[in-house]
């Protein structure tokens, strides 16, 4: 695969390189070099706000969500000027990330169900980052399993009785809007009795509560619906038939996440570059080159990986379920990586304060945010499981409730749905 720019892509480049020269918050940038895992670090700044105020920028100028049509708030770009910016905007993308779920999976959801009067005046605002969108698909009692959701959804005239629980929504407490899936049906098989919405997070009756991390962020939250109200035209697709809706979801969701997982290679490479062990520098040892040379072997299926997305894409094709393979092969080796990286400092691994550690504590920061990268967007055995099936067609794992009415599948709920 020949990845280098033709004419036009080299000219589309140098005219965003220029672009970000004259236009990029060059007084974050030393902040964002040194943001640790999981977290983006502006200094003396609010990060929110000056992701909001690069993303307004941007859109202001023509550089919000390239793909997107021009109604929506894009630019009507290919793909592959798309992957162009995401190169160039190097360092100033941390800021991105913010928007990574409203734009990355519930704005193709949106597009593909909502009406056309939403999509206008929904969408300009999520890519311009005035508006933040979360997803609120993940329960308690469900686990990995999204369709043995119970959050409940009861028609009432026009409009929609919810109540219910999430959990691990990312950042729920800035979120203006949400993309919801809820049970509307228990009395039929589980993926059938399903139905979507998308809802305002500052209605009546919701509650958001953020969880304390073990790196001491606050990213994910519970989210609890006790009767909130929700119009019918903002349910996306048909009713009962949620589950299709979600699909959509996950699949960009996979997509978004796989492509955007920092694997943690440069930072290794940094590491064993300037770093002294018992048998000399790190860089010479066999064993540290065996593993490089590992993970660099990874990285590179990883990019070819994201490439054949790419052009599937420039196709007009949808994400498929072999996206699923980025997010696992990457979770993993971020955890590998900064395991074996902490073993290689020895002692001085245990350092987290960035102005004293080596490589200022970037490594102790994957590690801790490492777990989360292999369970949000899909666990590492729902999306072997996903692999396996359809992408391999290997046989299903049998399923006991297969066909079973949901308030009919024995739980530790004695409720039921």
């Amino acid at each position: 695969m020949d990845f280098s720019d033709t004419q036009a892509e080299a000219a589309f480049r140098k005219e965003v390189r220029a672009w970000i020269d004259d236009h990029a918050p060059r007084h974050l940038a030393e902040s964002l070099a040194g943001s640790g895992f999981g977290s983006t670090q502006t200094g003396e700044f609010d990060p929110l706000e000056e992701a909001k105020k690069w993303q307004k920028i941007k859109a202001d100028n023509g550089w919000a969500c390239l793909q997107w049509p021009r109604e929506y708030g894009g630019r009507g770009a290919t793909p592959i000027e798309s992957v162009i910016w995401n190169q160039e905007e190097g360092v100033y993308s941390k800021l991105s990330g913010t928007f990574i779920i409203g734009q990355g999976m519930c704005a193709p959801t949106m597009m593909a169900y909502a009406s056309e009067e939403h999509k206008r005046r929904y969408l300009p605002k999520l890519a311009s980052g005035e508006d933040v969108w979360c997803q609120l698909f993940s329960e308690p009692q469900g686990g990995s399993d999204l369709a043995g959701l119970r959050t409940k959804a009861e028609k009432e005239g026009d409009q929609w009785r919810i109540n219910g629980q999430k959990i691990w929504t990312s950042g729920a407490q800035y979120s203006d809007y949400g993309i919801l899936i809820t049970r509307s049906d228990p009395d039929v098989a589980k993926h059938r009795g399903l139905t979507m919405f998308f809802l305002d997070m500052r209605s009546p009756g919701i509650d958001i509560r953020p969880i304390k991390q073990a790196n001491g962020d606050s990213g994910f939250n519970e989210v609890y619906f006790d009767n909130v109200l929700i119009p019918d035209h903002q349910r996306l697709g048909p009713v009962g038939d949620g589950w299709k809706v979600a699909l959509t979801t996950l699949m960009n969701e996979r997509l978004a996440i796989g492509g955007g997982i920092a694997t943690g290679f440069p930072e290794i490479k940094e590491l064993v570059d300037n770093l002294t062990i018992a048998s000399g520098p790190a860089i010479d040892d066999p064993g540290v080159r065996s593993k490089l040379a590992d993970w660099y072997a990874k990285s590179a299926g990883l990019k070819n990986t994201g490439a054949r997305a790419i052009s599937a894409l420039s196709k007009g094709e949808v994400p498929g379920p072999e996206n699923s393979i980025g997010k696992l092969v990457a979770g993993t080796m971020m955890q590998d990586i900064a395991k074996y990286a902490l073993d290689l400092q020895g002692l001085a691994g245990l350092v987290t304060d960035p102005e004293i550690a080596l490589s200022q504590a970037r490594i102790q920061a994957m590690l801790m945010r490492s777990p989360a990268v292999r369970i949000e967007g899909g666990t590492d055995q729902i999306l072997r499981n996903i692999i396996s099936e359809r992408v391999l067609g290997l046989p299903e794992d049998m399923r006991a409730d297969k066909g079973l009415p949901f308030n009919k599948i024995p739980s530790g709920n004695s409720q039921g749905s």
